[in-house]
């Protein structure tokens, strides 16, 4: 389950940057939990394809933070955020956030 959250949350923040098929692919699989036997019939391809576009899109996501830190440097600003009472502060950090 923190695996799904973390890729969940990468494809959030790097989403855009993946290719079409990459994105129909994740969200299939990912949010409206088809399978892989499911998707390949959709698609009339064979599983294995289908597994090796998941993993190729996770690798690329992971590459992204790997490179970008995006999602590390957000979960630090939200920690932050939760550590203080400086209401303007807070009011920043969301800002920052949600850019």
């Amino acid at each position: 389950m923190e695996e799904l959250v973390y890729y969940t949350m990468l494809y959030d923040i790097y989403g855009s940057l993946l290719t079409e098929k990459q994105k129909t692919y994740f969200e299939e699989y990912y949010f409206k939990n088809l399978s892989l036997s499911e998707l390949a019939s959709i698609y009339n391809i064979s599983r294995n394809a289908i597994h090796k576009q998941l993993k190729e899109t996770i690798k690329r996501l992971e590459t992204y933070e790997e490179n970008l830190k995006l999602a590390k440097k957000n979960k630090m600003l939200e920690d932050i955020m939760k550590k203080t009472s400086d209401k303007e502060l807070k009011r920043k950090l969301r800002e920052v956030i949600s850019i």
